[in-house]
């Protein structure tokens, strides 16, 4: 299956809604993506297929040069096929030419998929953040890649 990854922009705001009410069981509003999608601290990046279906996203937010994954969503029968690699491949990147210090996320203790993904892509736990998570209640373990500084090179 071929994917390709875009910039999602405010017209955007109801296909990053309906794949977020379709991916997690407490889902953001289409308010929050609305109101998100106007800072320049936040960017979208969606997934679509050849027939442009959005198939994913992943939203993150850059504040004093850290990054932050907010939610990486994937269709549930697109999953396993390459979509979020390619999100978090395209995020990471965007994140460096921004001129981040480091990306950072949150991720359920139990999703054993989603952590191979981000050690992969040269995550590392770095914390655990008690009750994070509801329906069901769960731990979420923080986890970050540090970014070379141009002095570090």
């Amino acid at each position: 299956m071929k994917i390709k990854i875009i910039d999602a922009k405010k017209e955007h705001v109801g296909l990053l809604a309906e794949l977020e009410s379709n991916c997690f069981a407490s889902p953001r509003s289409f308010q929050s993506f609305s109101e998100e999608i106007e800072y320049s601290s936040y960017f979208y990046l969606l997934a679509m297929t050849e027939e442009d279906e959005a198939v994913g996203y992943i939203g993150v937010q850059i504040i004093c040069g850290e990054a932050n994954i907010q939610n990486l969503a994937v269709l549930e029968k697109f999953r396993r096929q390459g979509v979020a690699d390619a999100l978090l491949s395209k995020a990471v990147d965007k994140a460096k030419e921004e001129k981040s210090s480091f990306i950072t996320l949150e991720v359920r203790q139990s999703n054993s998929a989603a952590i191979g993904l981000y050690k992969k892509h040269g995550f590392a736990p770095v914390g655990l953040r008690k009750d994070f998570y509801s329906k069901p209640d769960e731990d979420a373990i923080l986890m970050t890649k540090f970014f070379e500084t141009e002095e570090e090179k």
